[in-house]
């Protein structure tokens, strides 16, 4: 019998690699990078080891739940934006690969991209602020980034994703500049 639950697992040997051990999800895959001298039996051990620890961050960034990230963004509309973006619904979506997030201000939803997860917590609280100003200010104007400028750790944000983008060679984000 198969265990359907079971990963596919894809164990890269390198030559260039000597003490480092990587693992990273492709797809329905775990790729585990070793160096080509580890035995069999240290293969095996470390197989064991980085497909675990690539099954616990992704079970710590499942997490985040929609409930976690309507209660995040009433907060941060409080913080930045005087409690005045009240969004119906925020929640997380998978069919993003083009965008960070989404608002429709009509109906007051807000829609962020599950690849935002795993990134760091000012990275989605600056997405977040983003599609609560257009609650706020509909268009990438000046009064909508002055809205948005609010938030701290907007600039740097702006910076790590406009980096990401570039390095997934996916569309930059909006910045005040376009």
């Amino acid at each position: 019998m198969v265990d359907r639950s079971a990963p596919e697992i894809e164990v890269r040997r390198s030559r260039r690699r000597r003490r480092t051990v990587s693992a990273y999800r492709d797809g329905e895959r775990i790729v585990v990078l070793i160096p080509a001298t580890l035995t069999k039996a240290e293969e095996a051990e470390w197989v064991d080891t980085m497909v675990a620890r690539v099954e616990r961050s992704e079970a710590r960034r499942r997490r985040r739940t929609d409930t976690d990230l309507m209660a995040r963004a009433q907060r941060l509309s409080d913080d930045y934006l005087g409690g005045l973006a009240q969004p119906v619904s925020v929640r997380w979506v998978d069919n993003q690969q083009s965008r960070w997030g989404s608002c429709t201000p009509s109906d007051r939803t807000i829609r962020l991209s599950s690849r935002l997860q795993p990134m760091p917590a000012w990275v989605v609280d600056y997405v977040l602020v983003h599609e609560l100003a257009h609650l706020l200010e509909a268009h990438h104007n000046e009064e909508f980034w002055a809205w948005v400028a609010r938030y701290p750790a907007a600039e740097k944000a702006q910076g790590y994703l406009l980096g990401y983008a570039t390095a997934a060679q996916l569309e930059p984000p909006a910045t005040p500049d376009d």
